[in-house]
C-alpha cells in the first residue's frame, strides 16, 4: 500500500491508471504529502505503546513536539473536519488517529460531527453590494464543553465556521479563540489544518470518481459487441 496518504485516501494502488496519473505531476504530488506530514508529523512515526488507562476525554494530551497545537488536539479538529465532510475513508483514518490516543475524546467528537451536519456553503454577509445574497444557516455551537474542555471548543466551533461559513469569518471569531486560550501562532494552525484536510479530501473524492468513472468506461468499452 502506498504511504501517500491522498493515494490511500483515495484508494489508489500502486501502479494503477491514478497512480500513473498522480506521477505526471510529481510535484503537487509531493508537496501535498509534505503538507499534510507537516500539519500531521507524527502520522509518520511508529505509534506509542498503549498507555495504562486513557486520559479523561476534558484534558487533551500534552503536545508532542508539533508546536502550540498539541497532537491530539489535530486528531480531535481532524476527525471533526471529515465528518462535516462525510468523507469516510478520511473519517476512517482521522478518527483512528484520535482514537489510538484518546477514545473517550474520539466518541465526543463524533458526537459533535452528528449535531454539526449540515450543507452549505452558507453565512451572511455584512450591509454592503453582497448583502443581498445572504443565506442563513446553523451556527453550530458545542454542546459537551466539559467533555471537550473550552479549548478544543471553541476549535471545533471555529472549524465549523470555516466550513460552511466562510463569510462571516472576522476578527470576533479569532476573538473567541482567543478568550479560549488559542494563541495567535495556534490560530494560524488551526486555521491551516482546516484549509488544508478541506483541499485534501476534495482531491481525495475528485480522485475516487476520476477512477470510478475510468473503470465504467473501460467496462462499457470491453462490453461492446
Amino acid at each position: 500500500m502506498s504511504t501517500d496518504i491522498i493515494d490511500r485516501l483515495a484508494g489508489i494502488e500502486p501502479g494503477s491508471p491514478l497512480d500513473r496519473l498522480r506521477r505526471r505531476r510529481p510535484d503537487a504530488r509531493d508537496h501535498a504529502q509534505r503538507g499534510y506530514l507537516a500539519l500531521f508529523p507524527e502520522s509518520s512515526a511508529p505509534a506509542p505503546a498503549p498507555a495504562p488507562a486513557p486520559a479523561p476525554a476534558s484534558a487533551p494530551a500534552p503536545d508532542t513536539g508539533t508546536g502550540e497545537v498539541s497532537r491530539v488536539e489535530r486528531h480531535a479538529v481532524a476527525a471533526f473536519v471529515a465528518g462535516l465532510h462525510r468523507d469516510a475513508p478520511a473519517v476512517g483514518h482521522y478518527a483512528g488517529l484520535l482514537a489510538a490516543d484518546a477514545p473517550e475524546l474520539a466518541a465526543a467528537v463524533a458526537a459533535e460531527v452528528e449535531a454539526a451536519t449540515t450543507t452549505g456553503p452558507y453565512g451572511i454577509y455584512p450591509e454592503g453590494p453582497l448583502a443581498g445574497e445572504s443565506v442563513p444557516g446553523l451556527v453550530h455551537r458545542v454542546g459537551d464543553r466539559t467533555a471537550l474542555g473550552e479549548r478544543l471548543a471553541a476549535a471545533l466551533e471555529h472549524a465549523h465556521l470555516l466550513v460552511f461559513r466562510p463569510r462571516e469569518a472576522d476578527k470576533e471569531a479569532l476573538r473567541a479563540l482567543a478568550r479560549a486560550g488559542w494563541s495567535t501562532t495556534g490560530i494560524v494552525t488551526l486555521s491551516q489544518l482546516v484549509s488544508f484536510l478541506t483541499f485534501q479530501i476534495r482531491v481525495a473524492t475528485g480522485l475516487r470518481l476520476l477512477g470510478a468513472t475510468t473503470q465504467t468506461s473501460h467496462e462499457y468499452q470491453e462490453a461492446r459487441p
